[in-house]
């Protein structure tokens, strides 16, 4: 029986000249083609317009990059002020010895081939762009948005989990279990837990659990169902994960819970919220229209 599984995959597909493709990227568009193909398909179901699944795509890839990147450069990039070239900040009587490059230098967010993506950040992006584009075509309300959006979502989530595994990050704690991974690239030395994997796994489990809450149990007539039983199995189970994940940045280790839980307490808060007010709130009939 294997002690662990040795990973040393190069994270590059191809290259094209000084271009390089590499596997994340590409699986960031596979998943959300997958996506935007899952939206065709449950819109048919709907009788939705025929050009709704092509606003939601261009609005959503939009919103999910867009606030992946910011999340990313908001909530993980902060270090000590002194590994920056920079003083600590006062504020009252406190000292914050922690600075932010990109708050600093804001251009610098253009730069996306440096630092990464977040996927709080991406839910927060999609949420904004779920807002504008209820608000100028749909008029839906954001929960029968959500409660398609996510079935795909779950598709396109696995796909970028996957991403992070080829490019060997964002892994946990050492393990002695036979399914440890010991990442060559970075180093270790040890076997880690994947949870890369476990990640895609519970985003699997949360792709049949929406799908047949939207076809078997009909649930897409209670606005907000489907998308709330969503956000407690990704944040809920994220939350869990993160306990046996390493710290992505170094100002984590002091802190009580990491930026990772923190962050995926209010959807979960919110996933709770859904599911109790739509339980009680009476089905709707046909796709519904606020103005």
């Amino acid at each position: 029986m294997l002690n662990y599984i040795t990973w040393n995959v190069d994270p590059v597909a191809f290259s094209v000249g000084p271009l390089e493709i590499r596997w994340y990227g590409i699986l960031w568009a596979v998943g959300i083609y997958l996506c935007y193909l899952m939206q065709v398909r449950l819109y048919k179901h709907d009788n939705a317009p025929t050009d709704w699944p092509d606003k939601i795509f261009m609005y959503m890839v939009l919103g999910v990059i867009i606030g992946a990147r910011l999340g990313h450069c908001w909530f993980y990039e902060w270090h000590e002020a002194a590994t920056l070239g920079l003083e600590p900040v006062q504020i009252f009587a406190w000292n914050i010895n922690y600075r932010n490059p990109y708050i600093e230098h804001p251009l610098e967010l253009l730069k996306i081939w440096q630092g990464g993506l977040s996927s709080h950040g991406g839910a927060i992006g999609l949420i904004i762009a779920a807002l504008i584009l209820d608000k100028r075509h749909f008029h839906t309300g954001i929960n029968w948005i959500f409660d398609r959006l996510v079935i795909g979502v779950c598709i396109t989530a696995t796909c970028i989990r996957f991403g992070n595994l080829m490019n060997s990050e964002i892994y946990g704690n050492p393990t002695n279990m036979p399914w440890g991974f010991l990442f060559l690239r970075n180093g270790d030395t040890l076997p880690c837990h994947p949870t890369q994997i476990y990640e895609m796994l519970y985003c699997i489990v949360a792709f049949v659990v929406t799908l047949l809450m939207y076809y078997k149990w009909d649930c897409g007539k209670r606005p907000g169902l489907i998308f709330g039983v969503f956000l407690e199995i990704i944040f809920f189970t994220r939350f869990c994960l993160e306990f046996i994940k390493l710290d992505q940045e170094a100002f984590e280790a002091n802190m009580l819970l990491n930026m990772g839980q923190w962050l995926s307490i209010p959807f979960i808060l919110w996933g709770v919220w859904l599911i109790v007010d739509a339980v009680r709130k009476p089905a709707v009939k046909g796709i519904p229209q606020k103005r």
